[in-house]
């Protein structure tokens, strides 16, 4: 069993947080925070499609876009995401691009997973990046505030 550092579970906890603000306008509530090399955030998103109306406006796409501009480089070869869902297809992609290394996922996505549930973009050996993944960290949490959102959707 991989030991998931207290710094992760951490900010896990702030993206909950951050997540449940995205309720506000009706968006599924999914959050991502970007992490320096010293654990401070330099980036952080929230799903906000329903707010853009805007289908490439994830959580993660938003944290990576802002750590970008917060560090004037788009490779965030030092950092960290930490996001309350696995990211999906897309997502990976970027991360991929932007040569994140570590990824910290709360949910998982049996649905549109691409860090191991559904597909495994992040760890293919394909590609020319491969991430460390830690999976399910406050999985509890992050599912429930999901699971939520979607029962008062479904009404």
């Amino acid at each position: 069993m991989t030991v998931v550092p207290a710094l992760y579970r951490q900010r896990m906890l702030e993206a909950v947080a951050s997540a449940r603000q995205a309720l506000e306008h009706a968006d599924v509530p999914v959050a991502a925070l970007v992490l320096d090399a010293s654990g401070t955030v330099i980036g952080a998103g929230r799903n906000e499609r329903e707010l853009r109306q805007d289908p490439t406006a994830h959580a993660e796409i938003l944290a990576l876009q802002a750590a970008s501009v917060a560090t004037g480089d788009w490779h965030l070869t030092d950092t960290t995401l930490v996001v309350t869902l696995e990211p999906c297809a897309m997502c990976a992609g970027a991360i991929l691009a932007a040569r994140v290394p570590v990824v910290v996922f709360g949910a998982w996505d049996a649905k549109a997973g691409a860090a191991g549930s559904v597909y495994d973009l992040l760890r293919d050996r394909r590609m020319p990046h491969r991430v460390e993944v830690y999976a399910g960290v406050e999985k509890a949490e992050c599912a429930a505030l999901l699971l939520n959102f979607f029962e008062t959707k479904r009404g």
